[in-house]
This record gives C-alpha cells, sequence and structure tokens, in this order.
C-alpha cells in the first residue's frame, strides 16, 4: 500500500466514525426534545400540585389531584415516544437525559397517591402512572433510586404542606403527615445505601421531619394539637 492508499484508508476510516458521530448527535437530540417536553409536564403537574397549599387548599385535595390526570396521561404517551427512539439494550448509554425528569415524575406521582389516599406509593403504582416498566429486561424502565429519591421529594414537600396547613388553620394534617414522614424515616434507616446521590437526598429527611416535629410541638404548646379521635 503506497502513502495515496493509506491516506485514504485513513480518511475513510475517519469518515465512518463522523457519521456515526454525527448519527448519534442527531439521536441525542431528538432524545433531548422529547425530555423537554416531559419536564413541561412535570412542570405543569407540579404547578397544579402547588394549589394544595393554598388557604383552602385542604377542602379542594381531591379536585386538585384530579386536575393532574390528563397531565399523567401526556407523560406516559411520552415516555412511549422516548422508549421509541432508544435503541435495544442502550438504556443507559442515553438516561442521563431523562433521569431527572424520571425522578421528578416519580416524586410527583408519590405526592398525588399520599394527598389522594395518605398512603405511601409503591414501586409498582408508580411505573405504572407515569408509564414505564419496571425491570431492566422489559426495556425502559424505572430504576429503583429513581423510585426513592421521589419519596424522598415526597418528604420535603410534605414538610412544607404541614407548614401551610397550619396557617390555613388546618390542625388535624400535619399529625398525619408527621406520622407518615416518621415511618418513612425509619423505612429508609433500613436501607443501607451505596448511591451518593441517594445518600446525600436521605440526609435531608431528617431536616424534613425535624421541620414537620416542630410544627407539632408548636401546635402542642400553643394547645391546638387536636385531640386524637377528633
Amino acid at each position: 500500500m503506497d502513502a495515496h492508499e493509506s491516506a485514504e484508508r485513513i480518511a475513510e476510516v475517519f469518515a465512518d466514525f463522523q457519521s456515526y458521530f454525527s448519527k448519534e448527535q442527531d439521536l441525542r437530540e431528538e432524545i433531548r426534545s422529547t425530555v423537554r417536553e416531559l419536564e413541561q409536564t412535570a412542570r405543569e403537574i407540579h404547578a397544579v400540585l402547588q394549589k394544595v397549599h393554598q388557604k383552602d387548599g385542604s377542602e379542594n385535595v381531591v379536585n386538585v389531584c384530579k386536575s393532574t390526570e390528563s397531565h399523567f396521561e401526556t407523560a406516559r404517551k411520552q415516555f412511549k415516544e422516548l422508549s421509541a427512539k432508544i435503541p435495544e439494550n442502550q438504556y443507559y448509554r442515553f438516561n442521563d437525559h431523562w433521569k431527572y425528569a424520571l425522578q421528578k415524575l416519580s416524586f410527583l406521582s408519590a405526592l398525588v397517591t399520599y394527598l389522594k389516599t395518605e398512603k405511601l406509593v409503591s414501586r409498582e403504582e408508580t411505573a405504572a402512572m407515569i408509564g414505564v416498566k419496571l425491570r431492566q429486561a422489559e426495556g425502559f424502565h424505572m430504576d429503583l433510586d429513581d423510585y426513592l429519591i421521589g419519596l424522598l421529594q415526597m418528604a420535603s414537600e410534605l414538610s412544607r404542606l404541614a407548614v401551610n396547613s397550619v396557617t390555613a388553620g388546618d390542625f388535624h394534617r400535619p399529625m398525619r403527615i408527621a406520622k407518615f414522614v416518621a415511618e418513612l424515616d425509619a423505612g429508609f434507616r433500613l436501607l443501607n445505601l451505596k448511591n451518593d446521590a441517594l445518600r446525600k437526598r436521605f440526609d435531608g429527611l431528617k431536616y424534613d421531619l425535624k421541620k414537620v416535629e416542630e410544627v407539632v410541638y408548636d401546635l402542642s404548646i400553643r394547645g391546638l394539637k387536636p385531640v386524637e379521635g377528633t
């Protein structure tokens, strides 16, 4: 092979590389476009749920939660569209693009479930609510870490709700929130967390719990703590 042929060969090899990079860049831009839509949907759901913090929020919880249903339906369609763009067995190559949107929607599904039932949403319920699978073998899925981070974000939102409930004159809700967040904290303490992001978020749970406990204590010393059964 002479020098000219060698140069041509090298040029062909690098032209193939450039073609590969161009296709990947195009795919990433398509993914980012859909993720931006998902993020917008999550913002819309969060905006709707902010109404529970208003003065009459306790009275309108059912209607507020119902108002999110169409947005969750949109999120399910968007996840389906996103899933179709991801090449087989390449989920983790691209998942940094949608990881935070997935965590936020996990949080929002947990919050809606708590507001409606005052119970902890299961991982299965969360996956169904936002339109993803549970296991990697099934395709586009939600990792356990993303579900757990969603629960921790919910605890932070509930601590805020406890404060605002008192302002609105609802003294029963903070008591129930305090019990729920304490149980959630106890559950997380059973886990040996290795993920740095998850561990850092869990460290914040103690402050959320402390905030709610301070609300309950304040109600107690002011003589406003409801008697059980009332």
